[in-house]
């Protein structure tokens, strides 16, 4: 197809793939004339992984590039795909993971659980964190607590993942993984608001 056509069947203004062809984010077509070139369905695929990770995800040119990077290290490899792209996994698996608060403490819950967790992945850091910040302001979460917000999380992604064709190329899934799981946040924080107001009027009737 023609870049036209490419920007028609992505979304994305022609000017945008220019720009992305520059920046090495999508590789060039195939060179049909001096100023011509024809793309076909690979690129198609990409050019909609670039526009959800910048788009959706938020990500900077130069990030997205390294995410690319490292997903074209693991081509075929489904699940370090989907975590490279959703952010669950680092790009530089080799960096050492930098001390943070809770560390313990999200280790062991993980252990209970028997969830197969990189060490490095970014959340183990974000959910130590929290747990740090909620214990200094006295809403410290119990362990009971804290693991069924977990079991209701691992339900959770079971039915992101159910919604994943398995027979999609990798990237096509992985396109759609994302802007579920992005686009999906606020309707989930809504339903839990919706479910609290339920159950307080459930209690206080």
């Amino acid at each position: 197809m023609r870049i036209s056509e490419l920007s028609r069947r992505s979304g994305v203004p022609t000017a945008t793939i220019k720009y992305y062809l520059r920046e090495g984010l999508l590789s060039p077509g195939r060179a049909t004339a001096a100023t011509q070139a024809e793309y076909d369905e690979s690129h198609l695929r990409r050019l909609r992984l670039v526009r959800a990770l910048i788009g959706v995800r938020g990500l900077s040119v130069s990030a997205t590039r390294e995410v690319l990077g490292a997903v074209a290290a693991h081509a075929g490899e489904r699940h370090q795909v989907l975590g490279l792209v959703l952010g669950a996994r680092p790009v530089d698996e080799e960096a050492e993971p930098a001390p943070a608060p809770g560390a313990a403490e999200v280790d062991a819950l993980i252990g209970e659980l028997g969830w197969e967790v990189s060490e490095r992945a970014p959340a183990r850091a974000v959910l130590g964190e929290t747990l740090e910040t909620l214990r200094s302001l006295g809403a410290e979460v119990s362990r009971g607590t804290l693991r069924g917000y977990a079991e209701l999380a691992e339900r959770t992604a079971v039915l992101d993942l159910d919604q994943l064709d398995p027979r999609a190329d990798p990237l096509e899934q992985a396109e759609h993984a994302l802007l579920r799981t992005v686009l999906m946040e606020p309707a989930l924080l809504a339903l839990r608001r919706l479910a609290q107001e339920n159950e307080s009027a459930r209690r206080n009737a």
